[in-house]
């Protein structure tokens, strides 16, 4: 069967969202009714609007039908935000896209094959090598459904230096989830929330680089301390005799996905020309204000770019190219729908007037918690709503209305907030039977749920701990720049 390019989203993952975010409209939409409308006073503070947290009062409720509720996601393209929203879809496709394109090209196996290549005679140096390039891919570009492709390869990989299915699982998709949630430029999570919290693109991110290098020496640790283990004694691996078979099938690495090729090695430098432009892009950002008002979409026409010229320089020749890039397009399209929709929840709330009333009544008992426990609530709920709405694009237009001015009123910064944000949707992804990414790579190994859950707990564990005390420091210092 021919595989799809680039993030597909599943029927089944696409029609429990909807069905959810549906449900919440209704909710919202309750609440209009039921709840009195109040309003908090907005003023300008440092050149960014914000609440006065002593100016709430009870007022007049608006006449606002129900049904506008099932109109509301289409209502909310001409509200304030409406213009923010079509912005992060336009530059969701063009980053879709571009990394549809160099998937079904060869670029981002070429990628790996280059890294496989050059530290395969040391394979613990390349076992740590391959897990930074596929961390590197998540953190920075957001490569995550992608990586699906390339499970088998590094599971036969894993094979071939006489480990097993959870090393190749490990060092492809796990280690990618590890990347995409440390997020220090991941344009689906944190470009998104950031975007819609008003701070410059990006920013923040010395404390996310830090992030990253203690989660990928965690990881590391913990996926080279098993594969010493099998290679101490090969029975064990969790999945010691069940993936014989495929051990045997795989006990010489397929060539190609080694093998040299000077027109992918052209399109690679070819993309990271266009990825040094966008990191340049997020430095420059917070000294330009031209560059940084406009990031976001600089950032996408970028990623366009780049992923369309190394598509055309990988040799795989235009009709490829543009497979490749319709694919990528149709498969983020339902994602439109779902941004909509989360947008839509506090559309509704703001057109029925409740809104401040909601932030009035949840700012006292949180304001008691103190800021640390506030952020650690921010977290949970992330948490929480992954287990049901696996978009992280469409999580962040739910959550992040309603926790940024939140925030705001008990004291905690919008980055932290953002940063509680992107731990909580990140790491989760492949901890719950509800992600379609995991069930897929599952599918294509041995490992059941179950044995993935006992071999990755403790993982898990180390990570949560990890990021609560960087939630913590963030509290602490004030992480900005607001």
């Amino acid at each position: 069967m021919d595989q799809k390019a680039g993030a597909q989203i599943s029927r089944r993952a696409f029609l429990q969202s909807l069905i959810i975010l549906f449900v919440l409209m209704m909710l919202a939409g309750i609440l209009t009714l039921v709840l009195p409308a109040g309003q908090y006073t907005r003023v300008e503070v440092d050149g960014r609007e914000t609440i006065d947290p002593e100016s709430f009062e009870y007022v007049e409720q608006p006449d606002y039908p129900i049904w506008r509720w099932f109109v509301a996601p289409i209502e909310v393209l001409g509200s304030e935000a409406g213009l923010t929203i079509i912005v992060i879809i336009v530059v969701l496709f063009f980053a879709g896209g571009a990394f549809a394109v160099m998937d079904k090209t060869g670029t981002l196996r070429a990628f790996i094959g280059r890294v496989v290549r050059r530290f395969r005679s040391r394979k613990y140096l390349l076992l740590w090598m391959v897990c930074l390039a596929f961390m590197f891919l998540g953190a920075t570009l957001g490569t995550f459904e992608e990586v699906v492709l390339l499970v088998p390869l590094m599971i036969a990989f894993s094979y071939s230096l006489g480990w097993d299915a959870l090393v190749g699982l490990g060092m492809s998709i796990l280690a990618t989830n590890m990347g995409f949630s440390a997020a220090i430029s991941n344009p689906y999570t944190l470009g998104v929330a950031q975007q819609i919290a008003g701070l410059p693109i990006f920013s923040g991110a010395w404390l996310r680089i830090i992030v990253f290098a203690v989660i990928y020496l965690i990881f590391m640790l913990f996926i080279s301390s098993y594969a010493r283990k099998i290679d101490r004694d090969p029975a064990a691996s969790l999945v010691h005799g069940e993936d014989h078979a495929e051990r045997e099938k795989s006990k010489t690495m397929d060539d190609s996905f080694t093998a040299r090729d000077p027109r992918q090695n052209r399109a690679m430098n070819f993309f990271a020309f266009f990825i040094l432009l966008i990191f340049l892009a997020m430095l420059a950002g917070p000294f330009v204000p031209g560059i940084s008002d406009y990031a976001l979409p600089l950032v996408g026409v970028l990623f366009l770019i780049g992923g369309l010229g190394a598509g055309f320089l990988s040799g795989a020749g235009s009709r490829t190219v543009r497979r490749g890039l319709k694919e990528g397009l149709i498969g983020i399209a339902p994602a439109v729908p779902l941004i909509l929709m989360a947008a839509s929840i506090r559309y509704i709330l703001d057109s029925g007037g409740v809104t401040d009333t909601l932030l009035h009544a949840m700012a006292e008992p949180f304001s008691n918690l103190g800021s640390f426990p506030a952020a650690l609530v921010i977290y949970f709920l992330a948490l929480g709503i992954e287990f049901f709405i696996a978009s992280g694009s469409a999580k962040a237009f739910l959550m992040m209305p309603i926790v940024l001015p939140l925030a705001d009123l008990i004291g905690i910064t919008r980055q932290t907030a953002v940063l509680a944000y992107i731990f909580g949707d990140g790491f989760s992804n492949l901890a719950y039977p509800t992600n379609p990414v995991l069930l897929i790579s599952l599918g294509l190994t041995v490992v059941s749920f179950p044995k993935w859950i006992r071999w990755t707990a403790l993982l898990w564990l180390g990570v949560f701990l990890v990021t609560v005390v960087f939630l913590g420091i963030a509290v602490a210092i004030h992480y900005g720049p607001f």
